[in-house]
């Protein structure tokens, strides 16, 4: 008898821990849920708060590539008008005597002169005599059409209509060969805000790339240094979109350091279908509202 009152009582035991199981299972289920949620996101704000300091770096990025005289001379062109200009784009002390008297300091980009950057290439983008304009869309498909784009008919600092300084100037001295080269490295520099190439510059994203592609090839610069270094300008003027990038890459095992610059500039991961998707895969950013840069000036 105290034998099957043994067994009974285990049964019962077991019965009520199954019971009991069954009752605070689903809470248990949650709370670890919750705490391998909480886990994921604090690791994902130590990835992006890791990856922000290298793809977007406080003190910013510095080019191998000087201003120049660049500044008096797109002014003294008509390319850039100074009292327009002025009004447009709050310039510091440093950026006014760039524009003004030119500078041999190299160009930097960061977070605070982003616009200027962008807008200064623009303007030169624009100027420079260019294959991209000769056997380009803008020079083939859109020859008749030339200011109908961001890019042309969107420059507005210009004293008069901008087209007529379109494709120009011989500002930045380019060989044949190099102009050759300029072409064949801005088919492959896309960015997150249009479908097309630098060799359709359709915004001004895509002219300031091209100025900057053609200033560095000029300076002899080595090609995969030059792909770097645009890489370096497009992360900021769209640091949502190549932050995302990083963070895809960061999660499939390739460091932001060692990524292969041409790849990432590819219309893969920078035309804007390609960050899209990117973008889709990766999901929200922590803490971070998304943005883009302005196709305007």
């Amino acid at each position: 008898m105290k034998q099957k009152i043994l067994i009974l009582a285990a049964f019962l035991g077991v019965g009520i821990a199954g019971l009991l199981l069954g009752v605070y299972m689903p809470k248990f289920q949650d709370s670890f849920k919750k705490i391998a949620e909480e886990k994921k996101l604090e690791e994902e704000k130590v990835r992006m708060e890791r990856l922000t300091a290298q793809v977007l770096p406080k003190d910013g990025f510095e080019l191998s590539v000087s201003w120049g005289d660049l500044g008096p001379k797109l002014v003294k062109a008509g390319v850039i008008d100074q009292k327009k200009f002025e009004e447009a784009v709050q310039m510091t002390d440093e950026q006014k005597k760039i524009l003004t008297e030119g500078s041999d300091e190299k160009i930097k980009i960061n977070s605070q002169n982003s616009q200027f950057v962008v807008d200064f290439l623009w303007a030169l983008g624009l100027a420079q005599k260019s294959i991209v304009y000769d056997e380009g869309p803008l020079g083939k498909e859109y020859k008749n059409n030339q200011g109908g784009f961001a890019s042309t008919g969107g420059w507005s600092l210009a004293k008069g209509d901008a087209v007529k300084y379109l494709n120009k100037f011989d500002l930045i001295p380019l060989t044949p060969e190099q102009h050759k080269l300029v072409g064949e490295i801005a088919k492959n520099v896309y960015r997150p805000c249009c479908g097309n190439s630098t060799w359709f510059p359709d915004c001004n994203h895509g002219m300031a790339a091209l100025a900057a592609i053609e200033l560095m090839v000029s300076a002899g610069m080595p090609e995969e240094q030059i792909y770097k270094e645009v890489l370096k300008l497009n992360s900021f003027w769209f640091p949502d979109s190549y932050l995302t990038t990083a963070i895809y890459f960061d999660r499939n095992g390739t460091l932001w350091d060692k990524v292969n610059a041409k790849e990432v500039l590819g219309q893969k991961y920078s035309s804007g279908q390609g960050a899209a998707d990117i973008a889709k895969k990766v999901g929200p950013l922590p803490g971070r509202e998304t943005g883009g840069g302005s196709c305007g000036a």
